[in-house]
């Protein structure tokens, strides 16, 4: 076979080899002698996987490492070299790069034999036109596999001939395009100078205008000149390639590079060789000037303008500084930021991140040249749009700067932003821009703002840059500049406040302070979140936020300065106020609480400065609260402050004042008022939790928002982001303004259509009678009306139809405004919910915790039915999280109920009813978790903690073992007040046809609470059969069946009340057997599974308890049903679990001692004719035995007949298996001969009523059936299989004869160890079928 193989791989890809290497045909098949794996190197060798390729390249070589001088070597040349040329194109690099590796590890194989093979494999002369390309490629790619083997430049001889051979290749431009130029020059920029001066003659013509006449022979011309310069001029003389004449050329050179590399994004070569080259020969200037800004770009085209921009990018570390400064002022820096404005991702590509990389390179290359660093970052910055600079705000690149020159930075743009320079600036508009008529957009005034907007917010972001190394004292000069341009004018400079020194030269308006100001909050976020820890960051371990307020003061008690808005009487009052309680803090700086409140009485001090009125207040309440909080000499309790309904004020008040920050649009508010929350939140009274509940709840919320005003600061945002996007996006605009208008119009329509009122309708109605009754009444001297009467006609349409429309006007900005105050009321609730996970987070023993329950429902429920909007989905997954994961699932509760028990009790009620009444089964589903939630919370509190009304009152407990009693008397949890609630909850979902309660709420609620589980086992017990629907009954049995399982509730149970309630699920179960195999619905076909599972289950307990049971009558039915369900499996009804079933029933019946036959196969050959169909007739013939054989069993029938007649045995008067071989042999030899309980009985007579089956005896335990007794009879009848057809019995009969004579080695029966008795395994009283037939095949051997 591998001989075999190895010719179907190998004779297809080396067509004629033979004849070609001159070998004769004997070794051609001696080369195929080789093994499997050897060849299959090369399989993998072409594989698209680069991993496989380069496994299967290093096994190759190794394998012939082994045999260099064996025919391995030979045939795998062979088989490399025409995969050079094969059809796939993804297939010959890899061939090429494993022949180059092979060529390199086995330098003793001659290049030029290989060469010389190649063009023999190949030869251009003879191949077809057909085979012309791939034979083009083969020698392309043989020379490219001897230079990667690095062996060709040593290799004079070979050398020279491949060079001829690319030279020929490169005539076939059609084919090959400029790959044989490009791997010339390749070659021979890795060839030494002096083999270069000999092939340079052949290669490079003494013709300029051929030199120039592609891109390969510049770069070849270029080669030259840089290795054999003395050559070259002998050859061409002296060469000027920047002259005027050869400019235009090389102009025409680089497009055609730009348009080769077009697909890969890179560089060409040549490109770079000629910067280089006008870089030594001092021309740059002109190179740059008229090569690349008057040359390429005087035609752009996308190609020729990323050439260009990569060619800046290559550029910057090989430019002087003066260099730098010409280039970053040109026209190519211009067209790369109208680039940057214009260009949309999407559906263009954007040169930005390249360049990024080409920046990031350049200034991570010369941190020793801080002047080059900044000469190149402030001339990217000097790029604008109408003075907004095209490089983003948030630029990576900075992280590269060394310290001189991130200092030198931050000085040019605090100095562009107080004395804006656009004359510095390279300033330029988009094509549309220039279009636009509005000289608003073009006057220097929005130039300026848009600047100081971006100058501000760098500076933030070099801030806030984590991967920058910064000092301390920049980080200050940062925030002071920021915080004295957002809240202070200069009124005299003056030389204790640097700030001072310098003026505007252009006023700072209103809406540039408010960026600052907002830009500096932003800072101050960043502050307190990076380096709130370090206090290396700070002086004296301060916070940045106290050492502004300090410089505040400061700048407030200077004469020199003033603030942006003046402060009354009143609020300097309130800010000295602040001052003094910060230095009151300063004495309880050991507590975390005050280090929360300085936070927050800092950030509402500086917020005195946006907002004085309203912090004013601010300040007085969060300074009284302060004051009350500290002064408390000893913390109250929390039963305390449950029972206590007034609580401290001051906990209110602080409540308030941090909903109303959180009402502000501020992450650093946001930040703060958790904070400062989870400090106080042990201290919350039950009249601060229900304010912050209001504002969640959904109903109140929608009609009480006077409460809290949601401040909004998106239509600033939105004019400002207008203002610098508009421009960006007007090239797109035009594109899609028509589309616009037209959505718009249409909008419009639909809105009139729908807006028309029946009062609109009457008011025109009455305009055209009274225009008709100008004209006339009669309908034919309505075309006659006049000039006059068609002109107030006209008048008054036009005026009905402006007052229809301004109606609609305001109807839909009330819609809209509706809507936006929905959008404010929405994030306002996520942003309150901080606060609820900072309470169940920190606080989860406390029990207001309990009282959150029932408002994250309503939360939940509301956004379940309107959950469109991204903000429903967001708050309704965050309600979710906190009451699933913080709530419900914490480790930690409360253990101090106290008064709350009865209440507890009446809320698990209201849960599970809310559940019930539930239409979505996940709502239902957090209802249901809280409910147990509560479960655990009695059950986790002791009876000493409970109300005195629950602890006189004790419970009247079903369950009587004195396991579970001692436990749950202790705890607060009520049996008799909890077991109805879900008792009723699991009856109605055990009855109602669409109930949203699921058998994994009850699973949950079992496994936490066996106690309360053992009160539900009876409803269960009842619903798994009877009138219920068989869907109910199949859940019934489910649960059941995980719940039985659980030893939680097994030690809830005595021993004789487990045995009962296993013999009543027992009868259940055998009632709705007694319908197995006759299901008619899905849901029936479940139950049936269901039942099957749930008896197998009770096997397994039975077993494990060691009970006796009397099984005979489920036997019975069990058998009774086999027929059925046989023919249901061969109808195929339900077969997607009818296996399942098949299955489920023979491990049922093998734990009762009937084995499951192994001829089902054979069924469908050996039922009689009557039974099968035609079509399985030559089937059922082929399979039958001879009739000779038939006629030598009437003896054995006769032997089993008479054994079937003998009265069976009960299983309790026979000694039980241990499972051990010794005892088994003991038991056989003492074992009468009965008949099989197998379902394959030996007898030829009806099936006997099932109520023979029952014995009469009753069961014996354990150790009475170890006792050796004769077996008794059982009312003279043993147990057999009523199903089984009378031929099915005969064939069986006819087994059992082989299997006495020896002929067949299979058994009907599995005879690796007979079974054990039921006594043992389970609560049976039959024998096991396997030693009664065993027993019988011994009667029959001595008969």
């Amino acid at each position: 076979m591998a001989e075999m193989d190895s010719q179907d791989v190998s004779e297809p890809t080396s067509p004629g080899e033979a004849t070609q290497s001159g070998a004769p045909p004997a070794d051609r098949h001696g080369l195929l002698q080789h093994s499997r794996e050897f060849l299959d190197f090369f399989w993998d060798i072409a594989k698209p996987q680069q991993e496989t390729r380069l496994e299967a390249t290093e096994k190759l070589l190794e394998y012939l490492r082994t045999r260099p001088q064996g025919s391995e070597m030979k045939y795998a040349l062979k088989r490399l070299i025409t995969g050079l040329g094969v059809g796939r194109e993804t297939a010959r690099p890899c061939y090429s790069l494993a022949l180059a590796q092979l060529l390199q590890s086995f330098e003793d194989i001659p290049l030029c034999s290989i060469l010389q093979q190649i063009q023999e494999k190949y030869d251009l002369h003879q191949v077809k036109k057909a085979m012309m390309r791939p034979a083009l490629f083969g020698n392309l790619f043989g020379v490219l596999a001897l230079f990667q083997s690095g062996r060709l430049v040593k290799d004079q001889e070979a050398l020279m001939k491949s060079v001829k051979l690319l030279q020929v290749l490169a005539l076939h431009y059609n084919h090959l395009q400029e790959q044989p130029q490009k791997a010339l020059v390749d070659i021979l920029s890795e060839v030494p100078e002096t083999m270069l001066q000999e092939i340079l003659p052949k290669v490079l013509k003494g013709d300029l205008n051929m030199t120039l006449g592609s891109p390969e022979r510049l770069e070849l011309f270029l080669l030259a000149q840089q290795k054999v310069p003395a050559k070259l001029e002998n050859m061409m003389g002296s060469v000027n390639l920047f002259s005027d004449e050869n400019v235009p050329r090389l102009v025409n050179v680089l497009r055609m590079a730009a348009t080769s590399v077009k697909k890969e994004r890179k560089l060409p070569p040549v490109a770079l060789d000629l910067l280089r080259l006008a870089l030594k020969e001092d021309k740059f200037p002109r190179f740059w000037m008229e090569v690349v800004e008057q040359g390429l770009l005087k035609k752009q085209s996308w190609p020729v303008s990323y050439l260009c921009f990569r060619l800046l990018g290559v550029a910057l570390p090989l430019l002087s500084k003066e260099q730098l400064q010409m280039v970053m002022r040109g026209d190519l820096i211009r067209h790369y930021g109208e680039h940057m404005v214009t260009a949309k991702p999407p559906n263009q590509f954007r040169f930005g991140p390249e360049m990024d990389k080409y920046v990031g390179t350049f200034l991570e290359g010369c941190r020793d040249d801080p002047e080059r660093q900044l000469a190149v970052l402030v001339a990217f910055s000097s790029v604008t749009n109408q003075g907004l600079p095209v490089v983003p705000t948030v630029w990576r690149v900075v992280q590269f700067l060394s310290p001189p020159a991130l200092q030198s930075y931050v000085a040019w743009l605090q100095d562009m932003f107080l004395q804006p320079n656009l004359d510095s600036l390279v300033d330029f508009s988009t094509a549309n821009q220039k279009k636009a008529q509005d000289a608003s957009l073009h006057g220097p005034e929005r130039a300026v703002f848009r600047l100081r907007k971006w100058l501000i917010h760098r500076l933030v972001s070099i801030v806030d840059n984590v991967h920058l190394e910064k000092e301390d004292a920049l980080v200050e000069q940062v925030a002071r500049f920021c915080l004295f341009h957002s809240f202070f004018v200069t009124k005299k400079p003056t030389s204790q406040i640097p700030e001072t020194k310098q003026q505007f030269s252009v006023p700072l308006e209103s809406q540039s302070r408010e960026v600052v100001s907002n830009a500096f909050f932003s800072l101050l976020q960043t502050l307190s979140t990076h380096f709130k820890q370090t206090p290396e960051q700070t002086q004296g371990g301060q916070s940045w936020a106290y050492r502004l307020v300090q410089w505040a003061n400061k700048l407030l008690s200077h004469r020199s300065v003033t603030t942006a808005l003046p402060f009354t009487t009143q609020q300097r009052q309130a800010w000295d106020r602040m001052l003094q309680t910060l230095r009151d803090l300063e004495a309880h700086s050991a507590e975390a609480r005050a280090a929360a409140f300085q936070h927050l009485l800092l950030l509402v001090g500086i917020h005195l400065f946006k907002s004085p009125a309203e912090s004013c207040d601010l300040l007085g309440d969060i300074q009284t609260c302060i004051g009350k909080s500290l002064g408390e000499k000893t913390r109250r309790s929390r039963s305390k402050a449950i029972k206590d309904s007034q609580g401290p004020p001051w906990v209110e008040v602080l409540v308030e004042i941090l909903l109303s920050l959180l009402a502000q649009p501020s992450h650093l508010m946001r930040h703060v008022a958790r904070s400062v929350f989870g400090h106080i939140c042990s201290h919350l009274t039950p009249h601060a939790l229900q304010l912050i509940l209001d504002v969640l709840n959904p109903e109140t919320s929608q009609e009480e928002d006077e409460n809290v005003v949601v401040t909004d600061d998106s239509d600033e945002k939105q004019l400002e982001n207008a203002e610098d996007e508009s421009d960006d996006n007007e090239d797109n605009k035009n594109a899609e303004s028509e589309d616009e208008s037209e959505e718009e119009e249409e909008s419009e329509e639909e809105d009139r259509d729908g807006d028309v009122d029946q009062g609109f309708r009457e008011q025109l109605m009455a305009v055209l009678q009274a225009g008709k009754a100008l004209g006339g009444t009669d309908s034919e001297d309505e075309e006659e009306l006049g000039d006059e009467a068609m002109m107030a006609l006209d008048q008054s349409l036009a005026s009905l139809f402006a007052e229809q429309k301004l109606r609609i006007q305001a109807r839909r900005e009330e819609k809209n405004k509706l809507q936006k105050e929905k959008m404010l009321r929405r994030d306002f609730q996520i942003r309150v919910l901080d606060l609820i996970e900072v309470l169940v987070t920190k606080q989860p023993e406390n029990p207001l915790v309990l009282e959150l329950l029932q408002p994250l429902l309503r939360i939940i429920r509301r956004s379940m039915r309107t959950s469109s909007s991204q903000q429903e989905q967001e708050l309704l997954h965050k309600t979710a999280r906190i009451f699933t994961h913080h709530l419900c699932r914490a480790r930690r509760y409360c253990h101090n109920l106290g008064d709350l028990v009865e209440t507890l009790h009446t809320q698990v009620e209201q849960l599970v009813q809310q559940a019930s009444r539930q239409a979505d089964s996940s709502v239902a589903l957090y209802h249901f978790n809280a409910s147990l939630y509560l479960l655990r919370v009695l059950k986790g509190n002791s009876g000493e903690g409970c109300a005195p009304e629950m602890q006189k009152n004790p419970r009247a407990s079903t369950d009587t073992s004195p396991k579970p009693r001692g436990p749950q008397t202790a705890s607060c949890l009520d049996l008799n007040l909890v077991t109805p609630v879900y008792s009723s909850a699991l009856s109605s979902f055990l009855t109602k046809r669409n109930s949203p309660l699921t058998v994994p709420m009850f699973l949950s609620l079992f496994s936490r609470h066996p106690v309360l589980c053992k009160g539900l086992l009876p409803i269960l017990v009842q619903h798994i059969a009877g009138p219920a629907r068989p869907r109910h009954q199949a859940q019934a049995c489910l649960l059941l069946q995980k719940t039985l399982s659980m030893r939680e509730l097994r030690a809830c149970f005595e021993d004789p009340e487990w045995k009962q309630l296993i013999g009543q699920v027992l009868a259940k179960v055998t009632e709705n057997l007694r319908a197995l195999g006759q299901a008619q619905t899905k849901a029936e076909h479940q139950k049936e599974l269901s039942s099957l599972e749930l008896l197998n289950t009770l096997f397994r307990s039975v077993h494990h308890e060691k009970l006796t049971l009397d099984l005979t009558g489920l036997l019975g039915v069990l058998q009774g049903q086999q027929q059925s369900l046989q023919q249901s499996l061969r109808q195929g009804e339900h077969s997607t679990g009818s296996s399942r079933l098949y299955d489920l029933y023979w491990q049922a019946m093998k734990v009762l001692g009937v084995q499951r036959p192994k001829v089902e196969k054979k069924d469908t050959k050996e039922v009689p004719a009557a039974v099968q169909g035609p079509v399985s007739m030559k089937r059922k013939k082929k399979g039958f035995l001879p009739e000779t054989k038939k006629r030598k069993k009437r003896k054995s029938e006769d032997v089993t007949q008479e054994e079937g007649a003998k009265p069976a045995a009960t299983a309790g008067e026979q000694p039980p298996s241990t499972g051990k071989k010794r005892k088994r042999k003991k038991s056989k030899a003492k074992v009468p001969a009965q008949s099989q309980v197998n379902g394959t009985p030996a007898v030829k007579r009806p099936a006997p009523d099932t109520s023979t089956l029952s014995p009469s005896t009753p069961a014996k335990t354990p150790k009475q059936q170890k006792k050796r007794q004769k077996p008794s009879q059982v009312n003279g009848a043993t147990p057999v299989s009523p199903t089984e057809p009378a031929v099915k019995k005969k064939h069986q009969k006819a087994l059992l004869k082989k299997e006495v004579s020896g002929k067949s080695p299979q058994s009907a029966l599995p005879r690796k160890k007979a079974r054990l008795s039921l006594a043992s395994r389970s609560p049976s009283l039959l024998q096991s079928g396997a030693r009664k037939r065993k027993v019988q095949m011994k009667k029959v051997k001595r008969s």
